[in-house]
């Protein structure tokens, strides 16, 4: 009897010990995976991060912003809370700060966020942003292109979006920047930022800069859910833009010869 209580107590010391060490474990994988999580975002515990917000583009209220763009900064909000930092929701206008002191996501195209001007220029100069008019819209990097789709009956239609981490040097925080055609397009690229931030992680590094192009397909019916990404751009996008090569100049044609026996011109005449 005694060796068999002896038995089972030793069992149950066993499963504890087990028990304790797998949680233990976990608890160690979850704190490596969250402290990898921070140093990619860029938000230690503790530190703020700057939401820069766009404008609604075709919104005759400038203070307007779609329900999509308000949707992605949602989720872009849980991961902030996610890791123990504070979001400090600011408009794009009104913007008055440098970079690298705190983590910064940066929502919408140029058209709608002077902000993401500043960030094209800065870091991604040979990105632009094509709004002719009677024209569904392209982004351009480098002459690659990337068209919008608007969706019909025949077709499901398809918008792009630049997602892009820029690194801001001397150990300063990022900025990551969702450049999407529509407002569903940025929704997708928060979307699949979350979905895939250990693959990035994986690819670029915790501290690498990237700049992709991603499709979303037929955003009527399937909203910000079917994405995919279509290219990476990004040693083309951090590339200088070609400089235009200016024509030769022609020398001027010297002056004709004056007729046998014609007076030699003289200086301050006019022909």
């Amino acid at each position: 009897m005694r060796d068999m209580l002896l038995n089972i107590v030793l069992g149950l010391l066993t499963s504890a010990i087990g028990a304790g060490a797998g949680w233990l474990a976990q608890s160690l994988r979850r704190r490596r995976r969250l402290e990898r999580t921070r140093a990619f975002f860029g938000m230690p515990a503790g530190t703020e991060c700057l939401l820069v917000v766009n404008r609604h583009s075709s919104s005759p209220k400038a203070t307007s912003v779609h329900r999509d763009d308000v949707s992605a900064l949602m989720e872009l909000a849980v991961l902030v809370n996610a890791c123990g930092a504070r979001p400090e929701v600011v408009a794009h206008d009104e913007v008055r700060q440098g970079l690298g002191h705190k983590a910064e996501f940066c929502l919408g195209g140029p058209s709608s966020n002077e902000r993401t001007v500043a960030h094209l220029n800065w870091r991604l100069p040979s990105v632009r942003f094509s709004y002719q008019p009677g024209t569904p819209g392209a982004i351009l990097v480098g002459d690659q292109e990337f068209v919008l789709e608007r969706s019909t009956e025949e077709t499901p239609g398809h918008s792009y979006v630049l997602l892009a981490r820029l690194d801001t040097g001397n150990g300063g925080r990022p900025v990551f920047l969702i450049a999407g055609q529509v407002a569903i397009a940025n929704h997708a690229a928060v979307r699949y930022l979350l979905a895939h931030q250990r693959e990035l992680m994986g690819r670029y590094g915790t501290h690498g800069s990237f700049a992709l192009m991603l499709r979303v397909i037929n955003p009527v019916k399937y909203g910000p859910d079917v994405v995919e990404q279509v290219a990476d751009v990004t040693a083309t996008a951090t590339a200088p833009p070609p400089t235009p090569v200016s024509p030769p100049v022609s020398p001027p044609a010297p002056a004709p010869a004056p007729a046998p026996g014609s007076p030699a011109p003289t200086a301050g005449s006019t022909a």
